[in-house]
């Protein structure tokens, strides 16, 4: 199928991009002796989990129940749900997925870590623990220091599961911005401290995991992980380019769209809007909803639910209502999660079709 054929809007993927993507991650973990659980929140499909594993990726990462279910498919020999897992709906589907696959949780108090516990001791299955740390981006995750290892001696002694070590997420971090180095140096100084102090404890460190996209190929520098977890590598995108992650040749996924209107000369509107790409919007002087690959100085300026709003006169060209644009969403792990479906792109030609399977998955 040409990709003239698709109606809009349509998520493409190129095939190029996303195979060059998995290939350069995959060789820096082999080179730097780092396991590598990617994260399946951008593109919840099983196809691109299992070809993540085909090239070298241990297991996955999920941050749902419904996640985890999903990517069963893909077979991995073991999942993370990096989330707290709370709830007895919840734990009970857990503990299915525990039965077909080694299954690990992050969590962050006691209460969380007694909930899994009982659910999988009356299971009968024993779950992997890590515990999680806060070290700058202050969403989950504990302190450094007495707490962290109490909670993770806790664990230790808990029926039904095996500390395996601990993990962070250090997303706040920015290289490219003034104050990016000396955030990466307190994760580098607070990972090592964590692990000395865990093992000062006699407690497990098999895995300490930790990375982001945006500093994906500098985790070799943090001298404490042994494990990276990048979700948005796989496809990348505007917020990805602007941290300094990624080039816009490096971006796999592009939103196809038709123009619907001219009536403002100048201006242009499209067939897709806050349901399609997401209300993300990058800072700056002109702030964005995303690239227009076919005229980047094009200003998407504005949404509604179902419509685009396009500035073309900084680029000086005009379009024609039919014309088809493509764009590089600003965040695209949302984006995909508002499509039913992906296309795989090499050229102009669609060699096939990706159902996201992930999609919604909340609970």
């Amino acid at each position: 199928m040409h990709i003239s054929e698709l109606d809009t809007p349509a998520l493409l993927i190129d095939l190029d991009r996303l195979e060059a993507n998995l290939r350069r991650v995959a060789d820096y973990c082999a080179r730097h002796r780092l396991r590598l659980r990617p994260h399946t929140k951008t593109h919840k499909s099983p196809v691109i989990g299992r070809r993540q594993l085909d090239r070298g990726a241990v297991g996955l990462t999920v941050a749902k129940v419904g996640e985890a279910e999903v990517m069963r498919a893909a077979a991995p020999p073991e999942l993370l749900v990096a989330y707290p897992v709370i709830g007895e709906a919840k734990l009970r589907r857990l503990m299915q997925v525990a039965r077909e696959t080694a299954v690990t949780v992050a969590l962050d108090s006691l209460e969380a870590a007694q909930e899994l516990s009982r659910a999988a001791h009356s299971a009968g299955l024993t779950v992997g623990v890590l515990i999680e740390a806060n070290l700058g981006m202050n969403r989950c995750g504990l302190d450094p220091g007495d707490d962290l290892v109490a909670l993770a001696t806790a664990v230790s002694r808990m029926a039904g599961l095996r500390l395996e070590g601990l993990e962070f997420y250090s997303g706040h971090v920015r290289l490219n911005t003034p104050e990016g180095p000396s955030q990466f140096g307190e994760v580098k100084k607070k990972a090592s401290q964590i692990r000395e102090d865990f093992q000062r404890a006699g407690l497990a460190t098999t895995v300490v995991s930790g990375g982001s996209t945006p500093t994906l190929f500098h985790s070799h520098e943090i001298d404490a992980i042994n494990e990276i977890r990048p979700g948005t590598y796989v496809f990348y995108d505007a917020m990805q380019v602007q941290a300094g992650a990624c080039t816009w040749d490096d971006c796999a996924a592009t939103i196809l769209t038709t123009v619907i209107s001219t009536a403002r000369k100048g201006f242009a509107m499209i067939d897709g809007g806050s349901k399609t790409f997401t209300s993300d919007r990058l800072p700056g002087p002109e702030p964005s909803f995303g690239r227009v690959v076919d005229s980047p100085e094009a200003l998407f300026y504005n949404m509604n639910e179902e419509h685009g709003y396009l500035d073309l006169r900084p680029s000086g060209k005009a379009c024609r209502v039919g014309d088809r644009l493509r764009i590089i969403p600003n965040h695209v792990c949302v984006a995909v999660n508002m499509h039913e479906k992906m296309y795989g792109v090499r050229g102009e030609q669609v060699e096939e079709v990706l159902p996201v399977a992930g999609r919604g998955k909340l609970q």
